[in-house]
């Protein structure tokens, strides 16, 4: 099986040497890119001028579009897939436990998605947690779009922003007619969101509050994911199969801070103005 996983980079940083791993630049468009021989994500059918609101989301659409793939995936030049044990990185180094080719063909064989394990927020759900941390705004327009664009997806829409926990960071690996419905329902969304902004003359009011859309589409995904589920178990598409995988950062994150800010904003509506 033909398998590539794209690491969405903007920057000089450690990748891992398995041929599994394809390191792009996104938000290549109009910048000198910091190795030349890295593939770009401003080449063929391509959207990197979005890479400021549409972060690592530019990366996946020109995997999608470009990369003749039987599987493909997405990870982040600081976070990525693992399978190993927290002492077994600490022993080996971080690099060397990221997924190999062979993990990744191995899960393949045995389902047909991949994603992050859940994320769970315990005191919050996926709306509250946004409306507490950004502009609930975007999450009412999208449920919008959804309602008159797509109105079967509604029901998992509401479903998903209830709930506690979901699968984030926009990290996945799907075999290629996965990966076809989902980019196909997704980005048009997406677009529409945004001329939607465009229309109302909605400007962020900085650089961390433009990357909107990447943060929306962390969302969608488990709304497309309860969807398809739910297409298979009825009969209407064939049934996907989903693995759940640990995820290891590669730096070390500050938790207290990180958790301040999440009780900060829920209790005292002090919203994220950066990431942790």
């Amino acid at each position: 099986m033909d398998i590539k996983v794209i690491v969405a980079m903007h920057k000089p940083y450690e990748r891992p040497a398995d041929p599994l791993y394809l390191p792009l630049f996104v938000g290549a468009k109009g910048k000198e890119p910091f190795d030349r021989e890295m593939a770009g994500d401003d080449t063929g059918d391509e959207i990197s001028e979005k890479n400021a609101s549409f972060c690592e989301l530019t990366g996946l659409y020109w995997a999608w579009k470009n990369l003749p793939a039987d599987a493909v995936g997405l990870v982040h030049y600081r976070r990525y897939f693992t399978k190993k044990s927290r002492f077994r990185c600490k022993k080996e180094g971080k690099m060397a436990c990221v997924l190999t080719g062979a993990e990744v063909e191995e899960l393949l064989r045995r389902c047909d998605i991949v994603t992050p394990k859940k994320r769970r927020y315990y005191i919050e759900t996926l709306s509250s947690h946004y409306a507490h941390t950004h502009d609930p705004e975007h999450l009412r327009k999208m449920k919008a779009l959804i309602a008159a664009r797509c109105p079967q997806y509604l029901p998992s829409y509401e479903k998903v922003c209830a709930r506690t926990w979901g699968y984030m960071f926009n990290m996945c690996i799907m075999k290629r007619e996965e990966l076809d419905r989902y980019c196909s329902w997704l980005f048009p969304l997406l677009f529409a969101l945004e001329k939607e902004m465009e229309r109302e003359g909605k400007k962020a009011d900085s650089v961390f509050d433009a990357r909107l859309y990447g943060r929306v589409s962390e969302i969608l995904f488990n709304v497309w994911l309860d969807r398809r589920i739910a297409d298979g178990r009825s009969g209407a598409l064939p049934e996907a199969r989903v693995c759940e995988v640990p995820t290891m950062h590669m730096e070390k994150i500050d938790w207290l801070k990180k958790g301040g800010a999440f009780l900060r904003a829920k209790f005292f509506g002090k919203k994220y103005s950066k990431s942790f």
